[in-house]
């Protein structure tokens, strides 16, 4: 399985009802929070075999400007060819 990291940026005003859906996904205490800081977006790392599996935890109130990334990790080895350099 990959590792994605989920961006989910919202209004101050969709706070309760993101946590709330979130908790009733069985998802809200995967994510960190930056709403206290005045940053109203949570971020999460979870394992799914696709972008399209890692999105379904993403609420729909926040789906369609959530971001969803596949991770991967950077082997010296690697490194030269990362950006196909």
């Amino acid at each position: 399985m990959d590792r994605y990291l989920i961006e989910t940026p919202h209004e101050a005003e969709e706070c309760l009802m993101l946590f709330s859906q979130l908790r009733a996904m069985g998802y809200l205490y995967h994510f960190e929070w930056g709403c206290k800081a005045g940053v109203h977006s949570g971020w999460a790392i979870i394992e799914a075999e696709s972008e399209q599996q890692a999105q379904i935890a993403v609420p729909p109130l926040v789906r369609h400007k959530a971001r969803v990334v596949r991770l991967n990790r950077v082997d010296p080895a690697d490194e030269r060819t990362l950006h196909g350099a």
